[in-house]
């Protein structure tokens, strides 16, 4: 039962951004990319971490970048201190397109109707997700905010992994080194 809920939760998404008319010139696996970049952090921005995230091939990723960047929705951009590492910008008109289709209409509406009841499936889901990652040991890609190596300072936010302090609006992006901390579940 709960498989098929999921799945026709996620039939229903793909129906919804398949159909959305901003969307028509995008694959699947493009959008996935485009929603991926728009909501990770200065170390998870590469093509690897792409790839790791949707759990695709470095081919297909690959096709798939190099289309959305010919299509003017992201750059490449050479890693200060790596010159062989490259970083994946979003452009300002691939941020524009992330902002008017998310969250989609039709789960801001669902969770609306459900009042307070939403914001406890919230809770449940990311238990649910946190379990699974944790019990066939996959990659957690969490929020920053929620790793066992964020720290807060005097001056804000750092990180204890790479001993370098973060902005503000990182504490809030995924991370691909990401650590559950032991009390918690985002």
């Amino acid at each position: 039962m709960l498989f098929d809920l999921l799945e026709r939760l996620s039939s229903l998404t793909r129906v919804w951004f398949r159909e959305h008319p901003l969307l028509t010139e995008l694959q699947p696996i493009q959008l996935s990319a485009l929603l991926y970049l728009a909501r990770c952090n200065r170390y998870s921005n590469t093509p690897l971490a792409v790839t790791e995230y949707l759990g695709l091939t470095k081919g297909t990723v690959s096709q798939s970048l190099k289309a959305l960047e010919t299509k003017g929705f992201l750059n490449k951009v050479a890693d200060a201190r790596d010159k062989r590492s490259v970083h994946l910008e979003l452009t300002p008109p691939a941020r524009a397109l992330i902002e008017s289709v998310m969250p989609p209409d039709f789960l801001v509406g669902a969770a609306q109707r459900m009042g307070a009841r939403a914001s406890d499936l919230e809770g449940l889901l990311l238990e649910l997700l946190r379990n699974i990652q944790r019990g066939e040991n996959v990659a957690s890609f969490g929020l920053c905010r929620t790793c066992r190596f964020h720290q807060t300072t005097a001056s804000g936010g750092f990180c204890g992994l790479t001993h370098e302090p973060l902005e503000a609006k990182e504490v809030d992006l995924i991370c691909r080194e990401h650590k559950i901390a032991d009390n918690s579940l985002g």
